[in-house]
């Protein structure tokens, strides 16, 4: 069975990532013909303004995917800009796939609705500066030719600095977790590339008639869109494509060390290089049962995001520490320690790995990758056109 995955180069990896689709990828390997690409375009598509970081940040991630246990003598690693021929497969499949099948997208339609949200806020922003406003249009030392375009104009740059000063979180964290949005998910992310980009990725799994894709239930939709695409060029034009089927990623409900979701947008990642004292430190600083005040108290192990990572990594423990927490027996502060030594020993290996890891073996890695990938592409896309006529 051919499997096609890929993902996007935002550097250096965190826990998440490797049981959230790494972990899923290593299996994979065994018996299957595994292609993992860097998937460069897509991260384009929501980061078009930082883009100084993204060769760097391909080549520390596949320094991760290595330490962590994908095996480059069992798969292709390639990056997606390298083989031309996924930008002309989605042009092709573009002018076939119907714009309502985009719109109907999850994921496009809850970026939609955090520009609502960002909307409304920025509304509610503006309300409440309008005395500001008006008492720095009354104060200001020079002639105002327009008043109201003066106002509007103030009240616009203001509220844009609120905004990012919340989106930064330097302001209002609170508000900042109630509308639980990254940085990614705020900014310009309203763009023809972003409302495209299942269909560019389809022409990534189409390319090389996958079998399987392996993914996580937010990506299910993705693989059910290229697999209408593959029908839909099979129908209008002669049986090609295979419909790729999704191999769901069973993850274990992993948050950050704030609750919320893991991210580096949030600084709240257990990343993979960082130390071990860093990690502890993490480990000792995150949230607990609130009603859990002194060592002494009852807890309640069900809401603590600390046992969950203890179902994880502390599994021959995890039983007599959620007896020790609901009996009152183990405290919170000692309850982190253990999960900081396990989790700590859980990531030792890879630490160690990645340090053998030079960016000059990735560099020849990608090389010959990209050399295979492309032979596997220009095979079919030949084959694509001849269909076409083109």
């Amino acid at each position: 069975m051919r499997i096609v995955s890929g993902m996007r180069p935002t550097g250096k990896l965190h826990i998440g990532h490797y049981f959230g689709a790494i972990k899923n990828w290593i299996n994979l390997q065994q018996g299957n013909e595994t292609l993992f690409f860097v998937a460069d375009w897509h991260a384009l598509t929501t980061s078009y303004k930082n883009i100084s970081d993204i060769r760097e940040n391909t080549i520390q991630m596949l320094i991760d995917w290595i330490a962590m246990g994908l095996d480059p003598a069992k798969s292709i690693f390639f990056v997606q800009s390298h083989v031309k021929y996924h930008a002309e497969l989605s042009l092709i499949l573009g002018m076939i796939t119907p714009k309502s099948w985009l719109e109907l997208n999850p994921t496009y339609k809850d970026t939609k609705y955090n520009l609502l949200k960002i909307a409304h806020l920025e509304k509610e922003y503006k309300d409440t500066l309008k005395p500001l406003i008006d008492n720095i249009s009354n104060i200001t030392p020079h002639k105002i030719e327009d008043i109201e375009a003066f106002k509007k104009i103030l009240a616009e740059d203001i509220t844009d600095t609120f905004i990012k000063l919340l989106i930064e979180g330097i302001i209002d964290k609170g508000r900042l977790i109630e509308l639980n949005i990254s940085k990614r998910d705020f900014y310009e992310t309203d763009t023809f590339g972003f409302f495209g980009y299942p269909v560019l990725m389809a022409s990534d799994i189409l390319m090389y008639n996958a079998d399987g894709v392996p993914v996580g239930e937010d990506q299910l939709s993705h693989v059910e869109i290229a697999r209408e695409i593959a029908r839909r060029f099979n129908y209008l034009y002669k049986p090609f494509f295979k419909e790729p089927k999704a191999i769901l990623t069973e993850t274990p409900r992993l948050l950050g060390t704030d609750n919320r979701k893991m991210s580096k947008s949030y600084n709240n990642a257990i990343m993979i290089d960082e130390t071990e004292e860093e990690t502890s430190s993490k480990v000792l600083k995150m949230f607990t049962d609130p009603q859990k005040l002194r060592k002494n108290d009852p807890g309640r192990p069900e809401i603590c995001n600390v046992f969950n990572y203890h179902k994880i990594f502390s599994q021959n423990e995890y039983l007599n520490i959620e007896d020790g927490c609901k009996s009152g027996k183990l405290g919170c502060v000692e309850c982190k320690k253990i999960l900081a030594k396990n989790l700590n020993m859980f990531l030792a290996p890879m630490r160690e790995k990645r340090l053998s890891i030079s960016k000059e073996l990735i560099e020849n890695l990608l090389q010959e990758g990209d050399r295979k990938a492309n032979e596997i592409a220009s095979e079919n896309m030949k084959q694509i056109n001849e269909i076409l006529g083109l």
